[in-house]
């Protein structure tokens, strides 16, 4: 596994599909990601430090973790089939681990929130980039 970070969020308002871009922390690799408005703009107001009157989704989630006294181990961005990446989210639950799957934009929003490490493994980058070569 690959430890990566949130390097940009893409937000094109006239577009439906956001990207958010992940990027090697030891290296220059890159991961886009396309991710729907909602969770583009969830993923920016925490990051911007924007507070809602009311706990947005990704809070509540993080909330329920919190209260259960759990907590987000890691994020890892973990296959991509079907153009189309998945994730999961590893919680730390009275020592023992649970993996819940998960889409990555609301992995990644709950990372930011929980401040919890995200990994991608290495064949989605392998994946990743044939899947650029194959869109040329």
């Amino acid at each position: 596994m690959v430890e990566v970070e949130l390097s940009k969020i893409i937000i094109d308002e006239k577009r439906h599909d956001q990207v958010i871009v992940l990027k090697e922390k030891k290296g220059s690799r890159i991961l886009p990601i396309v991710i729907g408005m909602v969770e583009a703009s969830a993923i920016k107001m925490q990051l911007a430090g924007v507070r809602t009157p009311r706990p947005m989704t990704h809070d509540l989630l993080k909330t329920v973790v919190d209260n259960l006294d759990a907590h987000i181990e890691k994020i890892i961005i973990d296959k991509l089939e079907q153009n189309t990446f998945h994730a999961k989210i590893i919680i730390n639950l009275d020592g023992k681990k649970k993996i819940v799957d998960a889409r990555p934009s609301d992995s990644i929003a709950l990372a930011v929130r929980t401040k919890s490490p995200i990994f991608a493994e290495e064949k989605v980058f392998t994946q990743s980039a044939q899947f650029g070569k194959e869109e040329k």
